[in-house]
């Protein structure tokens, strides 16, 4: 039996080549999320060890300075305190840090450099070595600058701008000059590993604090190195008594472990997402070995008969067939695998494009990603030829000897019957889901969307028949050749829906993301239009906050009325963190409409905080009662002055700015509403206040239609991502379409060789077989797009409490996805056409 199981596989290699590319594709899939991850895993593990000090002496609850997303925490750690850790009887050395954020390079162009997620930061210049013991930041060309209008600039930000030493290099700060001259004195190597994409500016420390600090001497934390032959562990007892509270020592080691923690969460994030994919794309990739092995079984089934009158049991019939399906799943693994570093690139590339700049990291290959790759790829091809080698164990001898070996009906019923219970059980979850609010409410919809998506793929042999009786009624016009086509796709129903399955699943989900990303955009709309009263706004263009000098350059424009500077920073609330708003509530009431439910916005002054309604129902606190927020400087406690409507211009959590002043965080504006006085053209305010920021390439100013667009961008950038990973599953269901019509060709070569000897020419045969293949693709279409519909509509209304309040159907968008599988269903018969085009009419009439 193993004899005959490889002359088989080697007799039909070309026909299992397809499914064989499934799995490369899915395993390629696997084998890159890992490898691309471990590689941004090792590439942050080396920077963390190269920029972590022996003994690290910092804030207690110091947050990161160089996080973007908000003004960062303004506490330092006083000169003399550092001065004083020299008395610590192990100290070799001890050296001040001073790290300031949100410090943009402005390059040649007058575009920032970086931005767009990784940080952009300033570090005052020290050569204090690393827990690895080599200095934590070296200059590799040029000098360390060493006076006002110095700078260095590490090698990948110099390489990107383009700057050459002595060149004047501009930078875009959060400071109270929001733009600063310098010249380029040095370039400067941080750690041992990649900045990911972070841009990092370095001063002499003096300039630093005169810069961004009032010229205190203070530092953001400071670093002590031992003497030989002590530990850190000892060397950090020895420096703990002599800080004062609110100042704590630690370990280098502890330090990068706990950096290193935070960095495995977020990689672990990306690694869960891009897996998602490969395993939608294996799933689509199963529907095609399903499909090529039950067809390989029905068409050897006299092969197989004939090996069971020869003595071979059920059981070694089941194994020979798993067999060559293990054969396919190991050599579609080993392909995958190395593909997988391609893709691993390609994402390096992509991500690149969105600021994560990895390119001069090398590949990491762990074990643990071979192993995966190969577990994955070939349990998937055994798990999906399972069904057709137990079916082809029940062949009897004489039976199987017949023409005759159509699928019974009771297997499509007993189908029919698992397919229509996965579909109710998928709605019982949808609703229960929707009963729900958050988060937690769409995973449980998302789980019911799976069931049901599944459920109707079993289904599909009977939802079909309408739509190919439709896609007959078009094809009359054509004649016999139109009615050939409708009749083929028919005569195997779960052929059929099986291929047509693969691009339904992938159709759908596309769909789903196009529907609830067009619900986003409306949502972003009607939000805009409801609440924003402001004429313009003032952002930034990558994401970061920006000098609140800018507002008040902005208020001194002749036909500006009023500015309401917007503020985001993280804080803990009820031991989970949460983002609160922070502006000014009396240019705010006029900048912005927010419909108050209970208490009023007057009251929102000194230390007060307004509250979503849903969420101040989650915290069980009411307008007049008092809310407890965690910042790093310590605990506040608000008034609750007032409940509101989420407004996703808002957010959850609103604070007078006082509110942030009083918890010591740096002064840094996300936004500003600017209103205009009516009686000045709203072209001159326009022109007026884009000179003010004319020199800032990091801050821009849109009106209403150009802030709707700017916030679509967001949602679309993601889309698109969300398309291309998607696009695999779409690719392997193609390929399913070629498999199955090759296949079937091979399997009706008697039968095209008849259709010639009575007359039909070659150019109608492929007419035929492209007809066909058309209506497998739109079948998978049509199922596809009404399942996204309803699953986008569906998760529109299961996060509709999260802002996304309005349902929008991109009508034309989902039309063109149904043109384009009909197109790609002309592309999948080209192959196949010209097969059965070029059969030689005598040898086919007489074939078995």
């Amino acid at each position: 039996m193993l004899h005959a199981t490889i002359r088989s596989l080697l007799a039909r290699k070309l026909r299992l080549a397809m499914s064989a590319f499934a799995i490369v594709l899915g395993v390629s899939f696997v084998a890159g999320s890992f490898v691309f991850t471990d590689t941004l895993g090792g590439s942050f593990e080396s920077l963390v060890e190269g920029t972590t000090g022996e003994v690290v002496v910092e804030l207690a609850n110091a947050g990161d300075p160089t996080e973007p997303t908000g003004g960062g925490d303004t506490r330092t750690i006083p000169g003399d305190v550092v001065d004083a850790l020299t008395e610590a009887p192990s100290a070799a050395r001890v050296d001040g840090n001073l790290t300031v954020g949100n410090v943009f390079v402005i390059g040649p162009d007058g575009k920032a450099i970086g931005g767009n997620g990784p940080p952009s930061f300033a570090v005052g210049y020290n050569d204090a070595p690393a827990i690895t013991g080599i200095a934590a930041l070296t200059i590799v060309d040029g000098e360390a600058p060493e006076a006002a209008g110095e700078i260095a600039l590490d090698e990948t930000t110099a390489d990107r701008a383009g700057y050459d030493l002595g060149d004047s290099v501009p930078l875009a700060v959060v400071g109270p000059n929001p733009r600063i001259e310098t010249t380029l004195v040095g370039i400067a190597r941080l750690g041992e590993g990649s900045l990911g994409g972070a841009s990092a500016s370095v001063f002499d420390i003096a300039t630093l604090q005169e810069l961004f600090f009032d010229g205190r001497d203070v530092y953001t934390d400071a670093w002590v190195t031992a003497d030989d032959g002590v530990s850190q562990t000892q060397l950090r007892d020895q420096v703990a008594p002599l800080l004062p509270d609110g100042v704590v020592a630690r370990t280098g080691d502890d330090v990068a472990a706990e950096d290193q923690d935070a960095i495995g969460e977020a990689l672990q994030f990306i690694n869960i997402f891009l897996l998602v994919f490969a395993f939608i794309a294996l799933v689509v990739g199963s529907f095609l070995i399903v499909n090529t092995f039950s067809i390989l079984v029905a068409q050897r089934s006299r092969e197989l008969a004939l090996l069971r009158a020869l003595g071979a049991s059920r059981r070694q019939v089941t194994r020979s067939v798993l067999i060559e399906a293990l054969a396919v799943g190991f050599v579609g693994s080993t392909m995958g695998l190395a593909l997988g570093f391609a893709l691993a690139i390609g994402l390096r590339e992509l991500l690149g494009l969105f600021g994560l700049d990895l390119a001069s990291t090398r590949l990491v290959f762990e074990p643990r990603t071979a192993i995966m790759s190969y577990a994955v790829g070939m349990l998937v091809t055994l798990v999906a030829a399972y069904l057709p080698a137990r079916r082809a164990s029940r062949i009897a001898p004489v039976s199987a000897l017949r023409d005759d070996v159509a699928l019974p009906e009771a297997s499509i019923r007993r189908r029919s019957i698992v397919g229509a219970v996965l579909v109710a059980g998928g709605a019982v979850l949808i609703a229960t889901g929707l009963a729900g609010e958050g988060g937690t409410g769409a995973a449980v919809v998302g789980g019911g969307i799976f069931g049901v998506l599944i459920g109707v793929a079993l289904l599909s042999p009977v939802l079909g028949r309408p739509v190919l009786g439709l896609i007959g009624r078009l094809y009359r016009p054509l004649g016999a050749v139109g009615r050939l086509a409708t009749q083929n796709a028919l005569r195997n129903p779960r052929r059929t829906a099986a291929t047509a399955s693969a691009l339904m699943v992938g159709l759908a989900l596309v769909s789903t993301m196009s529907v609830l990303g067009a619900s986003v955009n409306a949502s972003i709309d009607q939000t805009i239009d409801d609440s924003l009263v402001a004429d313009y706004v003032v952002s930034n263009a990558i994401g970061a906050p920006f000098s609140p000098a800018v507002a008040g350059q902005i208020a001194q424009v002749e036909g500006v009325e009023a500015v309401a500077p917007f503020r985001y920073e993280s804080v803990t609330i009820d031991g989970k963190e949460a983002f609160l708003a922070a502006t000014d509530p009396e240019a705010f009431s006029r900048a912005l409409e927010l419909p108050v439910e209970t208490g009023s916005l007057d009251d929102l002054t000194g230390l007060s905080i307004a509250l979503a309604t849903g969420t101040a129902d989650d915290l069980g606190v009411a307008a007049g009662d008092t809310l407890r927020l965690e910042f790093a400087s310590g605990p506040q406690d608000l008034n609750v002055a007032a409940t509101y409507d989420l407004s996703p211009a808002v957010g959850d959590y609103l604070v007078p700015i006082s509110v942030l002043d009083a918890a010591e965080i740096r002064p840094a504006d996300s936004y500003v509403y600017v209103l205009r006085d009516p009686a000045v053209p709203s072209a001159q305010v326009y022109g007026a206040v884009n000179e003010v920021i004319a020199d800032l390439p990091t801050v821009t100013l849109k009106d209403q239609e150009q802030f709707k667009a700017e916030q679509r961008e967001g949602v679309n950038q993601a889309l698109y991502l969300i398309y291309a990973l998607l696009g695999l599953a779409v690719v392997i269901a193609v390929l399913g379409i070629v498999n199955t019509l090759a296949l079937s060709v091979i399997e009706r070569t008697r039968e095209v060789g008849l259709l010639r000897a009575v007359g039909m020419s070659r150019r109608q045969l492929r007419r035929m077989v492209r007809l066909e293949s058309i209506a497998i693709a739109v079948l998978g279409a049509v199922l596809g797009v009404v399942m996204g519909i309803i699953f986008g509509v569906v998760l529109q209304r299961a996060v509709a409490d999260q802002g996304i309040e309005v349902l929008s159907i991109p009508v034309l968008s989902l039309g063109l996805f149904v043109l384009v599988a009909a197109a790609v269903g002309v592309l999948a018969a080209v192959l196949p056409a010209r097969r059965a085009a070029r059969l030689d009419v005598l040898r086919a009439v007489s074939a078995e």
